[in-house]
């Protein structure tokens, strides 16, 4: 009986020392200083890629054809189409080619089709 406590205070004492061992990696600030390096990297691919979305985008116009019905999708699928000026099946509208517009055509890239209207 005896053997079987102190197995048991063995083991309590480890896995605190565990414990204790882990507080101290985490305040001597390793951890914090790799999630900053990551999170700066992440910021300049993000700006390197909006810089060339800034420039391609606003420079013409797209033509937007809707190739498959909004009947079956969601009511949000339906409003979009709406927005973008698309009223029936086989519609097609001319658009600036700008944020706003992009951000709708990707919500509902998968019922229209978009082709670059020549200047």
């Amino acid at each position: 009986m005896a053997e079987k406590a102190k197995a048991a205070k063995t083991t309590k004492a480890t896995k605190s020392s565990k414990k204790t061992s882990a507080k101290t990696s985490s305040k001597t600030g390793k951890k914090t200083s790799k999630k900053t390096s990551k999170k700066t990297s992440a910021a300049s691919t993000t700006s390197t890629t909006s810089k060339t979305a800034k420039a391609a985008a606003g420079t013409g116009r797209v033509r937007v054809r809707q190739v498959r019905s909004g009947i079956g999708h969601a009511e949000t699928y339906r409003r979009t189409l709406r927005a973008l000026g698309i009223k029936h099946h086989q519609d097609e509208v001319v658009l600036p080619d700008n944020a706003s517009v992009r951000g709708m055509l990707f919500k509902v890239r998968h019922l229209v089709r978009v082709t670059a209207e020549e200047a």
